[in-house]
């Protein structure tokens, strides 16, 4: 599998996003916290992936998207573990939760612990079913 981020794996649909939000579990590692839900099945992505920051913690729109960018690359040199060990599809919303733009070793080391808890959360729920 490379290691890219197509436009297909992308949350963009309004509706799914707001029913991440309702529905959704979380997972969180301070300063980041993923929302997940489990999607039916679709012939599209395993996981579509969308990632935000608060306009009320950074005015700012380049360092929102400063930080946005982080965490994209952060999760997409990431992502490889949790594609080959899941079965169905997943809605994630990655949300940065902190006040200062965080350095990228710093969001790969959340990112990397919130990836592999949600990876043993999934697979503890498979196996009680």
């Amino acid at each position: 599998m490379t290691s890219k981020f197509p436009r297909k794996e992308k949350l963009k649909s309004e509706i799914i996003i707001r029913k991440v939000f309702e529905e959704g579990k979380n997972i969180t590692s301070f300063p980041l916290k993923l929302i997940y839900l489990d999607m039916e099945e679709t012939s599209g992505p395993k996981i579509q992936c969308g990632v935000t920051v608060p306009k009320r913690n950074f005015k700012n729109a380049v360092q929102r998207n400063r930080i946005k960018r982080l965490m994209r690359e952060s999760y997409r040199l990431n992502k490889e573990e949790i594609f080959n060990n899941i079965e169905g599809s997943f809605a994630f919303l990655f949300l940065y939760l902190g006040n200062e733009i965080p350095s990228y070793m710093e969001v790969e080391k959340h990112m990397k612990f919130i990836l592999k808890k949600f990876l043993i959360k999934v697979t503890n729920e498979s196996a009680n079913k």
